[in-house]
């Protein structure tokens, strides 16, 4: 398979997709030099360190230990839940707010499991480092189900309800963390847990937490663009029509009311409640 098909194969995921696409690859990487080149393998230059101080010399791993998984087991639920929590996630939203939800939850996360380390006593002698996106993905899932509580999802033989899945989830990581098991994974994914809650909520109020972060990841990623050279243009007026700028605006706040409209649907009686053609606008909606 050539570069080209690489590509258009790679074009066609959705943004949870490459995500995901992206962790394999890192994974088998890693893995690779382990085996070949006897490697204790490069995930320690970004993985998250529990101490502080090693903290301030790597601070890019607060980030880049969420592409680092310890085994096929981790990545392979982790990258499993983070599919099917995208899928519902991205037929609501765009993936500028798929990215703010994953990476606010990955730093958060990182956040929890630093202080913790650095401030509960009985977690000061322990020699431990995270890596995995378990945090990222924790707050996608929640997200989605403090967003549509009621929507019902099919698990083996059975139907259950978003909200019944947080909650489990939730549940699931408070008895490991009394348990004594992976404590820092553990607080990590409440981290993250959190951030997902808060953030759906928030929305539902009108109020978007990730909207300066949004901006401030623009900022960086503008400074890392080429300045390209424009070819000297001649300068055409348009006289538009009167009263154009109005219609469009009208178009775009009718169209968001209506997208609200069936967000509330949802809300009180579920996804399938509602009709095929406004499932259909919906998922429009999302992609574009």
């Amino acid at each position: 398979m050539g570069n080209q098909s690489i590509r258009y194969y790679y074009n066609r995921l959705n943004i949870a997709e490459r995500i995901i696409a992206l962790n394999v690859v890192v994974f088998i990487a890693n893995g690779l030099l382990k085996i070949l080149f006897g490697f204790s393998g490069i995930a320690q230059w970004f993985e998250l360190p529990k101490d502080f101080f090693h903290y301030l010399g790597q601070p890019w791993s607060l980030v880049t230990y969420s592409f680092f998984h310890a085994g096929l087991g981790h990545i392979f639920w982790n990258m499993l839940m983070l599919y099917f929590a995208g899928r519902i996630f991205l037929n609501l939203f765009d993936n500028k707010r798929f990215l703010n939800v994953y990476f606010l939850g990955v730093i958060l996360g990182g956040l929890i499991f630093l202080l913790s380390y650095n401030i509960f006593p009985a977690l000061l002698g322990i020699n431990t480092s995270l890596i995995g996106a378990s945090a990222g993905v924790t707050a996608v899932l929640i997200f989605v189900c403090a967003y549509l509580p009621n929507q019902e999802v099919r698990i083996v033989f059975f139907n259950v309800k978003l909200w019944h899945i947080g909650v489990f989830v939730v549940l699931l990581d408070l008895i490991q963390i009394s348990l004594g098991g992976n404590v820092g994974g553990r607080l990590a994914h409440l981290g993250g847990a959190a951030l997902g809650y808060f953030y759906a909520k928030q929305l539902m109020k009108g109020n978007d937490i990730g909207s300066g972060f949004a901006k401030m990841v623009d900022a960086v990623a503008n400074l890392f663009k080429r300045s390209e050279r424009k070819a000297p243009m001649k300068t055409v007026y348009r006289k538009e029509k009167k009263g154009a700028g109005r219609s469009e605006n009208y178009d775009k706040e009718s169209r968001q009311r209506k997208i609200d409209a069936i967000l509330d649907k949802i809300s009180k009686s579920g996804y399938e409640s509602l009709s095929k053609a406004e499932k259909d606008f919906l998922f429009k909606a999302g992609k574009e």
